[in-house]
């Protein structure tokens, strides 16, 4: 089963990042072999679109279950209709998230944040 929780940075002690579409990375991780990998989230930049972008990328890379703060409902959709699960991490790191998530301590998430959320604020705007 590959798991996906979003990141703050490239490492396995890096911070959840709340944002799925707008998170900096993706952390994915195998729990059948284990394997541990981190890549920079290239929707970040984008204009607009990123919850689809990003959740179009999860379904490439087959991910089971998204680990995450929040989903805005363009990307809600998206994972939905691949049916992976998404879940709700806390304010830690990475690896604690996962550990939580083996043990069955995450919540699903069921409800999403306004369109747009995780964009930052463009003074003035």
């Amino acid at each position: 089963m590959i798991v996906c929780v979003t990141s703050t940075g490239d490492s396995i002690k890096s911070e959840l990042d709340p944002r799925f579409g707008r998170c900096a990375y993706f952390a994915f991780y195998d729990t059948d072999t284990e394997a541990f990998s981190i890549m920079e989230n290239e929707a970040v930049r984008s204009g607009g679109g990123a919850g689809i972008s990003s959740g179009q990328l999860m379904a490439e890379k087959k991910v089971n279950t998204v680990i995450t703060g929040n989903v805005g409902p363009n990307a809600m959709s998206v994972l939905s209709t691949a049916g992976m699960e998404i879940l709700r991490g806390v304010q830690s790191t990475i690896e604690d998230n996962i550990e939580r998530f083996k043990a069955g301590k995450l919540d699903k998430i069921s409800s999403t944040v306004p369109p747009h959320s995780g964009m930052k604020s463009r003074g003035g705007m």
